[in-house]
């Protein structure tokens, strides 16, 4: 599992880059993308829209499931990959070279670091292996 170290994490899976100047790249951890499945759809918001720490942004869908992406940011959306629209299997590939949206706010206080984020990983699959 690939976990880098430069990222911040929620217990919701995404990652958050903080890119200067008050601006964060958010998207989907390798856990995600892998317990997912085969991204087949993402459902993301128009620039300017609102953001709330903990609240859905949007939503992403694989061959399993509709899961939600949760905002590890308060404040608004400046930017959205647009390229995920037409290719959202890219997130697979390369989860963290696949940010979903640049945002300008603050962050939220309870991010997780690399390591305290693979101990979510690593209590969350020992329950799906009971």
């Amino acid at each position: 599992m690939n976990i880098p170290v430069d990222l911040k994490y929620t217990n919701s899976h995404e990652w958050v880059k903080d890119i200067g100047g008050g601006l964060f790249e958010v998207g989907l951890s390798d856990y995600a993308q892998s317990a997912l499945g085969d991204i087949v759809f993402v459902n993301l918001p128009q620039p300017g829209d609102s953001l709330t720490s903990g609240a859905a942004f949007g939503d992403i869908e694989s061959v399993k499931a509709v899961s939600d992406i949760n905002s590890p940011v308060t404040g608004s959306v400046k930017e959205v990959n647009e390229s995920l629209l037409d290719t959202p299997a890219s997130i697979n590939a390369d989860p963290y070279g696949s940010w979903l949206i640049r945002a300008e706010g603050a962050c939220a206080d309870k991010l997780l670091a690399a390591a305290e984020y693979e101990k979510v990983v690593a209590e969350e699959e020992a329950a799906a292996a009971r």
